[in-house]
């Protein structure tokens, strides 16, 4: 086991193949197989959606509800580089890139469904979904367009002055918080529009 646990890709390797395992496994109790289809398709990209939006909104609520609020207690203040230096790059690179993953593969998702322009026109019957997709897009520009460049200032991944660090902390902490609220209301018209919250 512990040659599993000890590497974060064969543990991921570890666990594609437990997926296999539990579909041939339920596939044979049930008497049927997975039918490659369009429907299975669905299924598949809904699934990488819901993986890519577990780790960005996973990774929002880590910075808003852990780390930020910890850093100032962390004492003396020298030793909050390691956070800086390596856990805070590491983390906004997956949270910028499954919110992205997220994005795409809800879009994707929308169009094989065969409703993507009636929920990004809010048209009857798709509000729910559009609303959520719109608040998922404000979002995504947020974390690529706000929260990033400015994390890149504060963390001196690019040259900036003191002045610019200070200006720019509180503008990646605000739409941060702003993100944090939308998770809300977006995760719950995701939802409500086939569990039935509308």
């Amino acid at each position: 086991m512990g040659a599993i646990f000890t590497s974060l890709e064969r543990t991921l390797a570890a666990g594609f193949i437990l997926i296999f395992l539990i579909v041939v496994v339920a596939g044979l109790l049930a008497g049927q197989m997975v039918h490659l289809d369009h429907a299975w398709g669905i299924f598949f990209m809904r699934w990488l959606h819901i993986m890519s939006g577990v780790m960005w909104i996973g990774l929002l609520w880590y910075l808003n509800f852990v780390q930020v609020p910890t850093m100032p207690k962390i004492q003396p203040v020298e030793t909050r580089t390691a956070i800086t230096k390596f856990i805070a790059p590491n983390v906004l690179w997956w949270f910028r890139y499954g919110a992205l993953a997220t994005v795409i593969t809800g879009l994707l998702l929308a169009w094989m469904n065969g409703y993507i322009v009636q929920a990004l026109t809010l048209q009857k019957g798709f509000y729910p979904i559009g609303i959520g997709m719109w608040m998922a897009l404000i979002m995504a520009f947020n974390v690529w367009f706000i929260i990033w460049p400015n994390q890149k200032k504060i963390l001196g991944i690019v040259e900036a002055t003191a002045e610019e660090k200070a200006k720019a902390a509180p503008v990646a902490l605000y739409a941060s918080r702003f993100n944090t609220m939308f998770s809300i209301g977006m995760l719950y018209c995701m939802a409500a529009q086939s569990h039935g919250g509308f």
